[in-house]
């Protein structure tokens, strides 16, 4: 009994390290998940790790390749829209269920926006982005369901992978007055108007993706040489104007 639970712990720690090394923006799509490298990380058998990552495949977060291993996921432009729509349902109606928001959730829910503030003050993008996704989690763990926790801690980490691929600029200041308009109305009781400001934000990020995009496979390599983005090689090689996104 005692193993079974220990292996039960470390599949959930090997889990948890893994979204949340999403949540902050460190491990980006695409990336590979080794299974002898992760084994010999969590001192423990390529079987554990295995149905570790069967369980996140399950979640939406990797996928395997036959004879490749394991990869985090490169959400594609559908997947982006229904991970949207999933979550102004889970998060509009999560918030017209709440009743009242206690001095003890405003206080976290107030501290939280000043980290925000400080790491945009900072340009800390890392920081950021990991803040940015967890203002919605720790809403949802004011209800005090842990299911609900569950689901949106996954849909934020896929909203991040999707934000990695496709999002060209990082629009902080936006998202943290979006964030402080929600917080405003919950503090307020008025958890109707919070739903609809929850939607219109998602909105609002959601039509800040370049869903035309196309994931650059050496954007890694590309990045440590300190070469320019892909568009911009193209465009170099072709000397073709880049198509306009239209609205």
């Amino acid at each position: 009994m005692q193993d079974s639970q220990t292996s039960e712990t470390t599949q959930k720690s090997i889990e948890a390290t893994i979204v949340s090394g999403i949540l902050s923006a460190k491990i980006r799509p695409g990336t590979r998940l080794g299974e002898n490298q992760l084994a010999a990380l969590f001192g423990v058998s390529r079987t554990r790790v295995r149905e570790a990552m069967m369980r996140l495949e399950t979640r939406g977060i990797v996928h395997v390749s036959p004879r490749r291993g394991w990869f985090v996921v490169e959400p594609s432009a559908e997947d982006a829209i229904a991970v949207y729509e999933a979550r102004r349902i889970v998060e509009a109606g999560l918030l017209r269920s709440m009743r009242t928001l206690t001095d003890e959730g405003s206080k976290a829910l107030d501290a939280h926006l000043t980290e925000e503030r400080n790491a945009m003050a900072a340009g800390d993008r890392q920081r950021l982005t990991y803040l940015m996704g967890d203002f919605h989690i720790r809403i949802a763990e004011l209800s005090g369901n842990a299911i609900i926790v569950d689901i949106l801690r996954d849909l934020t980490a896929r909203t991040i992978l999707i934000s990695m691929l496709y999002q060209s600029e990082f629009h902080a200041a936006q998202s943290h007055k979006g964030h402080c308009r929600i917080f405003e109305a919950m503090r307020a009781g008025d958890f109707v108007r919070a739903a609809e400001l929850s939607v219109e934000h998602l909105d609002d990020v959601e039509m800040g993706l370049d869903l035309t995009a196309r994931p650059d496979p050496l954007s890694d390599l590309r990045s440590s040489l300190s070469l320019p983005p892909q568009n911009r090689i193209l465009t170099s090689q072709t000397q073709k104007p880049q198509l306009q996104r239209s609205n």
